[in-house]
């Protein structure tokens, strides 16, 4: 049995260190959390079970293929010219490619399963483990209906990869429609592929997460757990931020941190020298925050904080898949951490907006990142002018989306069951004037959508830069989701 732990590099969770977008200098004021100690929490790699289905050519030639072709000792589809076993070393190989950013331990088989007693072992030992998802490879048109029982024994999540020409005739019923199954029917189909493993590594992330909420109308603090995702929700009385904020000393990281600010915008408008360092101080606030509740996400009821408003620091947090949303709303946070695990993207959480003469829809808020492309991706151009909607004048980002580009607007609706995923190109940000909103304005045409208003879904949907629909559904798939899309 082959095992992977794939730990190394972390940068498809909520918890890499937002430390990387400020300078050497100040990166000790920005957070305690450093590049060699980014979680939290521990948390345990999920872990896939998996295995290869076919016969050994030997005993296919001895007629011991336990099919309804032993006896003539036939190589049914793919045929025997197909090479199953050097089929199965390339499939590791990629496995490993593929799995080698995530937090996961894949547990393979090394050797096929092709008798009905080896299948039935695999099914108690799947039983007994309780792996978090099955990874089955079918390379055999007549061992299809084998792995039926194998569907109807394990609750979870299963990745079925059966090769174009592994079959004969229709796909299997069994494997297009049965619950809680991506299945690949495809041609070396390796990004498919990775979609299934990135939605085992984000679903099991978010199980040990921790989500912080801060409430003005909180008195004290309170813990809950999400249904179906089971991440952790902790809830803070408000003034814990505050007082956080007050206890931070305008030192000289603080400033150096609020210059770099300043440097990497292309023009500044209507902004003080307060209005920066607020934002500086406001960050090391929102990490020393998560810091003291642990937590790999967090929520503010931010609207009324005055010149504690912490957009640049979400803005900053969320490129470096820290997902942080604003106004203490509960989907659009789970939507950033699902999204960081499964997309490897932080995402814009906006209010719509629609253009009905064009059909466009229109995204606007005040925290959206920089860092578009994820990460290690290139920075996006931005300007620095205030928050749109009341005094003191803070600082926000307007970010310059790249036209052209696709993007897909997502929403997870705790509760319901229900992930939003629609795919579109952005078209411009416009400017303000002649359009209103807030800091960043991005318009964006979706794809055979006859009337954009019809994707709406509530207040603060998630617009990401990239085409990560198909992960959506994959995703949806596997965990028994209603999805609403245009892929």
């Amino acid at each position: 049995m082959i095992h992977q732990d794939r730990r190394t590099f972390l940068k498809s969770t909520a918890v890499l260190a937002a430390l990387a977008v400020w300078p050497a200098g100040c990166a000790t004021t920005a957070t305690s959390r450093t590049p060699a100690s980014t979680a939290p929490r521990p948390k345990k790699p999920g872990t896939i079970r998996g295995a290869f289905f076919y016969p050994p050519a030997a005993d296919v030639l001895a007629g011991k293929a336990e099919d309804g072709w032993a006896r003539e000792q036939w190589f049914t589809w793919p045929g025997n010219q197909f090479a199953p076993e050097e089929q199965q070393a390339k499939f590791l190989d990629r496995l490993r490619e593929l799995s080698a950013g995530l937090d996961l331990k894949l547990a393979l088989d090394e050797r096929p399963l092709y008798t009905d007693a080896a299948i039935r072992a695999f099914i108690d030992e799947v039983e007994a483990t309780r792996p978090d998802a099955l990874l089955l490879f079918n390379f055999w048109n007549s061992f299809s209906p084998k792995l039926r029982p194998i569907l109807e024994r394990y609750p979870g999540p299963v990745i079925v990869y059966h090769p174009v020409g592994a079959n004969h005739q229709l796909p299997p019923e069994l494997f297009r429609t049965a619950p809680r199954v991506q299945y690949i029917h495809s041609i070396e189909n390796w990004a498919a592929l990775e979609r299934g493993l990135r939605a085992v590594h984000a679903r099991t992330r978010m199980a040990q997460s921790r989500l912080l909420r801060v409430s003005g109308q909180a008195q004290e603090e309170s813990s809950a757990t999400e249904p179906l995702f089971g991440t952790a929700i902790h809830t803070v009385p408000a003034d814990q931020f505050n007082r956080l904020f007050d206890e931070v000393p305008l030192t000289a990281e603080v400033e150096q941190m609020a210059r770099s600010v300043r440097r990497g915008a292309r023009r500044v408008s209507d902004l003080s020298e307060a209005a920066f360092r607020d934002a500086a101080r406001a960050h090391v606030a929102v990490g020393r925050l998560m810091e003291r509740h642990e937590a790999d996400a967090i929520t503010i009821e931010c609207l009324f904080l005055k010149h504690r408003k912490p957009c640049l620091s979400f803005a900053w947090n969320n490129g470096n898949l820290i997902p942080c949303g604003c106004e203490n709303h509960l989907d659009p946070t789970l939507t950033l951490l699902l999204g960081a695990g499964l997309f490897g993207r932080g995402g814009f959480q906006h209010n719509p907006e629609f253009d009905t003469e064009d059909n466009l829809y229109f995204a606007s808020h005040c925290t959206c990142t920089t860092r578009l492309h994820g990460p290690r991706g290139r920075e996006t151009p931005y300007d620095l002018r205030p928050f749109f909607h009341q005094l003191p004048m803070t600082l926000a980002l307007d970010v310059q989306w790249p036209a052209g580009e696709p993007a897909t607007l997502v929403k997870y609706q705790s509760g319901k069951r229900i992930l939003d995923a629609w795919r579109g190109e952005i078209v411009s940000s416009p400017a303000c004037p002649p359009t209103g909103g807030c800091a960043t304005r991005v318009l964006v045409r979706l794809e055979g959508v006859a009337d954009v208003c019809s994707v709406y879904s509530g207040p603060h949907p998630i617009l990401y830069c990239g085409d990560f629909a198909w992960h959506a559904q994959a995703f949806a798939q596997l965990y028994e989701l209603d999805l609403r899309t245009n892929a």
